[in-house]
């Protein structure tokens, strides 16, 4: 058992010469860099294999749409512990043995996701994929800290961050293709391959930290002296009075019920589009991947348009993208069938929007209010908020599918899905709601000062 645990350990430092070569240090450091994003997509297409899968699973009557939202919620209740968890572990862990024991298992849970259609089964493994996934997010985001200086870790997370929208649309075109094709349980084949394929890219390219190839550390934290009679207070302390924070629960509950909205769209527009519009399963697919494509802008250009424009005061524009969220929602949900390009367009304002919204609430309003030392508590707090709305929202979306489900004289079954658009809509204007409350507490008091640029913290996205 030691030495198992000790495997997982940060590798340790080699001696380097005494010159450092340091076109092999940047050589070093893009193949991590490419290697971690690239495997983290990955990492998405074994989360999302059971979104694309859904419609068949009903249509051919293998499971109702109650059972797939207890088995997807699953996978959120795990993931938001797991965050936590392994977010704490990743600091002190060999980050690329780390990563690769997460991808590993969600792969051979997606292969497993094939095999059968019971649902406590499955409850359970997709339950465990949860977990896995989990072993991602941590691992990258201390790489990035090893790996980068306060000055650019900011940059090189935007780049980072574009990782899950690839993902996404990778899922919804690849993997929906392959269901099409030859059947939903070759999806989860795909899904297995595409897993194994990033574990060969962190095997591979990834290296653990600049000491483990034999360089000195990227940086070192400052310590500031304080008297001996004003001892400094301690990162527990900072944390507390962080919980205690009125702003920070109100930034929670905006991000819990954007997140229903998220996936809302990412768990059920397939399966939606099919069955309120008539669209087959590559047509909606493609759609939906239209959201991922376009979060990559979203996401990559939130924190410059706010920094440049905005002054870092994100408040406005979030809710600026809250409300184009919410319209463009309503418009996917709203609009009759048989208008192709108004979806498409709705799709593009939503993955645009959600993109700035995965960054502001996901994670860095949290940090503008937060001390360096206690942004952790931060993020985990939101973490929390989030996927508890995401695995509240897929059972209660699985409860109104149920309930609004008509098997006809024939045994085909019609949809009526005008509660369940109300609720999810709902959910995406109250987070709005929740957001200018936020910002309305922030102005009675003393605006926090932001940290200088090269020590800007940035958000952990899931």
């Amino acid at each position: 058992m030691t030495s198992l645990l000790n495997a997982f350990k940060a590798a340790p430092a080699r001696q380097g010469p005494a010159t450092p070569d340091m076109d092999r240090f940047k050589r070093l450091r893009w193949q991590t860099f490419l290697s971690m994003s690239l495997s983290y997509a990955l990492f998405y297409v074994c989360r999302l294999s059971f979104n694309v899968v859904k419609p068949a699973l009903v249509a051919n009557n293998l499971l109702n749409p109650t059972q797939l939202g207890i088995i997807g919620s699953a996978l959120f209740f795990a993931y938001a512990i797991g965050k936590l968890v392994n977010g704490f572990l990743a600091d002190h862990a060999n980050v690329r043995r780390f990563m690769m024991l997460g991808l590993l298992l969600s792969a051979i849970v997606n292969a497993c996701m094939g095999l059968t259609t019971n649902t406590v089964i499955l409850t359970l493994i997709w339950g465990l994929n949860g977990w896995a996934q989990s072993m991602g997010v941590g691992p990258c985001v201390v790489s990035l800290s090893r790996w980068y200086s306060d000055k650019e870790r900011g940059t090189f997370y935007g780049f980072w961050s574009i990782a899950h929208s690839l993902g996404e649309a990778l899922t919804y075109v690849a993997v929906a293709a392959v269901v099409v094709t030859w059947g939903w349980q070759y999806g989860y084949g795909l899904a297995t391959l595409m897993g194994l394929a990033g574990l060969a890219l962190i095997f591979f390219f990834m290296a653990d930290s600049p000491q483990s190839c034999g360089y000195p550390p990227v940086h070192h934290e400052a310590q500031t002296p304080t008297p001996d009679d004003s001892p400094a207070p301690s990162i527990f302390s900072k944390q507390l009075a962080l919980l205690k924070n009125p702003a920070l629960w109100l930034l929670a509950l905006a991000s819990c019920l954007m997140y229903i909205g998220r996936y809302a769209v990412i768990s059920w527009g397939v399966f939606f589009l099919e069955n309120a519009k008539a669209y087959n399963t590559l047509s909606a697919s493609t759609l939906i991947s239209i959201t991922g494509v376009f979060g990559i802008i979203g996401t990559g250009l939130s924190g410059l348009i706010s920094d440049r424009f905005f002054n870092g005061k994100r408040n406005a524009l979030a809710m600026i993208f809250g409300l184009m969220n919410t319209l463009s929602l309503s418009a996917f949900l709203f609009v009759p069938a048989g208008h192709y390009w108004l979806d498409a367009v709705s799709m593009m304002f939503f993955g645009l929007s959600m993109g700035a919204l995965l960054c502001f609430l996901g994670g860095l309003m949290a940090t503008d209010i937060a001390a360096k030392s206690a942004a952790g508590a931060a993020l985990g707090m939101i973490g929390i908020a989030s996927y508890a709305g995401a695995a509240a929202g897929e059972i209660l979306t699985g409860v109104l599918i149920e309930h609004g489900t008509t098997v006809l004289g024939d045994g085909s079954k019609a949809y009526d899905f005008q509660t369940l658009s109300i609720f999810w809509v709902s959910a995406s204007l109250i987070s709005v709601l929740m957001t200018a409350l936020f910002a309305l507490h922030l102005q009675k008091r003393q605006p926090p000062t932001l940290p200088k640029r090269e020590e800007t913290l940035v958000p952990v996205q899931p």
